[in-house]
């Protein structure tokens, strides 16, 4: 499955380039606000973390548009704890780093309101775990084995935008359909669940 995720993004590539007329593309970058839900865990937060990729949009009709994308994505959590008097207050940041690819349909409202939705997949690539205490200072860091994990995750996506000159920008929450870590980890039926405030810039 993981070298169908290699592979996918260059049949894209090469199929949407083959039509490059009437095609927009360009690099992106968003900040994510991500959360894992987790059934045993009470004190699940949300993480910020950070994307960056490329786009390519091609229209279908004067309102419907299909957008693939490319993405290095930062998600996770942040676990609270409370080790007492010795130990202290601190968090659990689980950094899972993807390689992720949305195929989304854009529904175009007039010259610059966009809707979209679409499926995802992508591929676990790294996972850091940062111990944190009270007063933001980083105890450890420790890098798990990612085949400890689910390296293969997909799901949904939905969101808004709106195209500028130039450019385009909106929201997006993806919501992943995979336990991350079905095995243990402190991460028992966890699912990637991230809202996204995106940017892009055409080529």
């Amino acid at each position: 499955m993981n070298k169908v995720i290699l592979v996918l993004p260059f049949l894209i590539l090469s199929s949407f380039f083959v039509n490059a007329q009437s095609d927009q593309s360009g690099i992106r970058a968003s900040l994510n606000l991500s959360n894992l839900y987790v059934e045993e865990v009470n004190d699940e937060n949300t993480k910020p973390g950070f994307a960056v990729g490329v786009y390519f949009r091609k229209g279908i009709s004067e309102q419907v548009s299909i957008q693939p994308e490319i993405n290095y994505s930062l998600k996770g959590s942040q676990i609270n704890y409370d080790g007492g008097f010795f130990t202290g207050s601190g968090k659990y940041r689980y950094n899972l780093s993807y390689v992720e690819i949305p195929v989304l349909a854009n529904i175009h409202v007039g010259e610059n309101l966009y809707f979209s939705a679409g499926p995802y997949i992508a591929s676990l690539i790294a996972v850091k775990v940062k111990d944190v205490d009270g007063d933001g200072s980083i105890n450890s860091v420790e890098e798990y084995d990612r085949d400890d994990f689910n390296t293969f995750d997909y799901g949904v996506a939905a969101g808004v935008g709106f195209d500028f000159s130039g450019g385009t920008a909106g929201v997006r929450y993806n919501y992943g359909l995979v336990d991350v870590a079905p095995d243990g980890n402190g991460l028992d039926n966890g699912k990637n669940s991230v809202l996204q405030f995106f940017i892009g810039f055409e080529f």
